[in-house]
């Protein structure tokens, strides 16, 4: 059976050359359902009704080309064995074979800039045009988020490049095995191949799994012979960084920093930082209790809508309540109620625990405290301790991101919804804002609840283990 090259095809593929393989020949079991595909979806779609002046479904399809409709989306386009759908199509007065009138494609980029992926989509989009208009699109749009439109000439430079492009396709679909893994794996994040990719990146020991270790530090690596993370560990400290100097990198502590990480990961047991090995949570001696702390985001929206905390209380015994069973309380920062009606309830529950430290996870938590305050004309709440800092400080640890997620399940924490992520919360919350379906918020609730019992778990791990001096104690096993 012949498979058709597409756009979408050639999107991945100007993304990651692996990823297109195991598009088209990857076992569809190893494929994950990836929630900020969905957001994109939505996004997109929300876009589009702001582009166009009237009903979506009257501008989608054959039909509307046809008509001559000022705008047309989702258009199946086909040219020598290469098919595509154009975001959007947008009319102009210029005559074609369709009448006086003939289209041009335009792109909803998801950022303010404009990239080699979008440039060359357009310019594949144009070429599918000309049998169906009788002349190729001479011109594209890309069209930012804030609706701001920009002009892209679609010359015979960038044609040529985006046949070069579906000829290396067609080339590395070919391929008997995948492309090798790519560079820079913070793209990863987006992609639903991303768990298989990962597997293959562990085995092989690859260096984009040392945290700390993007694209271009593995590109610089690998021109000094580290080929992986092995090898790194095993690279002399001193002539690594006599290699980084004459690059000119004057960073002194990060070939220091690089092998000792890889050291870690390689044995898998975590190291102290200091040889004393410090209490790094001293603000939990005598403490009446502690509150945990975690906030969900819609970044892109820019909204802070949950505000979670699960107070811990300290029996007369010294030790603190079962984190399972203690009381959650969730606090939803709805627009419509406003900001100062968030902010008192904030209060409240705050003064409601003098004494006790506020345990959170990252920086997240802490600044959106701190701007609220400053917008609210208040002093920010006193006594946040941020787990994330104090973790860097006292471990080193054999993980490949000293984020919540990999950190908490390094010490054995689980989530009670295995497959739920951030992007995930998110798309719960907007499918929660638009239909209110009581199932959506419980599954954020639970979220946020998981990600306090997971920063709890940490912070367990971090005082038992300066205690004990034994980087292994599970916390799962604490009183």
């Amino acid at each position: 059976m012949v498979h058709p090259l597409s756009d979408r095809l050639l999107r991945s593929w100007l993304r990651c050359r692996r990823k297109a393989w195991l598009d088209r020949h990857g076992d569809p079991a190893e494929r994950l359902w990836n929630p900020h595909r969905a957001l994109q979806l939505a996004d997109r779609e929300k876009r589009l009704q702001q582009c166009i002046d009237q009903p979506l479904e009257r501008c989608t399809g054959l039909g509307a080309l046809q008509r001559g409709e000022p705008a047309v989306r989702l258009l199946l386009l086909r040219r020598d064995g290469i098919c595509g759908r154009p975001t959007l199509l947008l009319r102009k007065p210029q005559p074609s074979q369709l009448g006086t009138f003939s289209y041009q494609p335009a792109l909803l980029q998801p950022g303010r800039h404009g990239t080699r992926e979008h440039r060359l989509t357009l310019a594949l989009w144009g070429w599918l045009l000309e049998p169906v208009q009788g002349t190729a699109a001479s011109q594209g749009w890309l069209i930012n988020p804030r609706g701001q439109r920009q002009r892209l000439n679609l010359h015979s430079g960038l044609n040529h490049q985006m046949q070069t492009a579906l000829t290396r396709l067609q080339q590395d679909l070919k391929r008997r095995n995948p492309p090798p893994l790519t560079h820079d794996r913070r793209k990863c994040t987006l992609c639903s191949w991303r768990r298989s990719c990962d597997a293959v990146a562990e085995a092989q020991g690859e260096l984009s799994t040392v945290s700390g270790i993007g694209g271009k530090r593995q590109e610089l690596l690998q021109e000094l012979g580290i080929a992986d993370r092995q090898a790194l560990a095993d690279t002399p400290g001193d002539w690594l960084l006599q290699q980084l100097e004459e690059r000119g990198i004057q960073q002194p502590e990060l070939a220091t920093e690089l092998i000792a990480q890889a050291i870690v990961q390689q044995r898998g047991i975590a190291e102290p930082l200091k040889a004393d090995n410090p209490d790094p949570l001293p603000e939990l001696h005598g403490a009446p209790g502690v509150l945990l702390y975690d906030i969900e985001s819609d970044p892109d929206a820019r909204d802070d809508f949950l505000h979670g905390f699960l107070p811990l209380s300290r029996g007369a015994d010294g030790r603190f309540e079962d984190a399972a069973s203690a009381p959650y309380r969730p606090i939803l920062a709805l627009r419509e109620h406003g900001e100062d009606r968030l902010w008192q309830r904030l209060q409240r529950l705050l003064a409601a625990h003098p004494g006790w430290p506020v345990l959170h996870y990252g920086e997240t938590e802490a600044i959106a405290l701190k701007r609220m305050a400053e917008r609210q004309n208040s002093e920010p709440p006193q006594g946040l301790v941020d787990l994330h800092q104090r973790v860097r400080q006292h471990w080193r640890l054999p993980v490949d991101s000293y984020g919540l997620k990999a950190v908490a399940s390094w010490r054995g924490f689980r989530w009670s919804q295995p497959t739920a992520e951030g992007a995930r919360c998110v798309l719960w919350w907007r499918q929660w804002r638009e239909r209110h379906q009581r199932h959506q918020l419980d599954q954020i609730l639970r979220y946020n609840r998981d990600d306090c019992l997971a920063t709890w778990a940490v912070a367990q791990w971090l005082s038992n283990a300066a205690a004990s001096g034994n980087d292994n104690f599970s916390p799962a096993s604490s009183d």
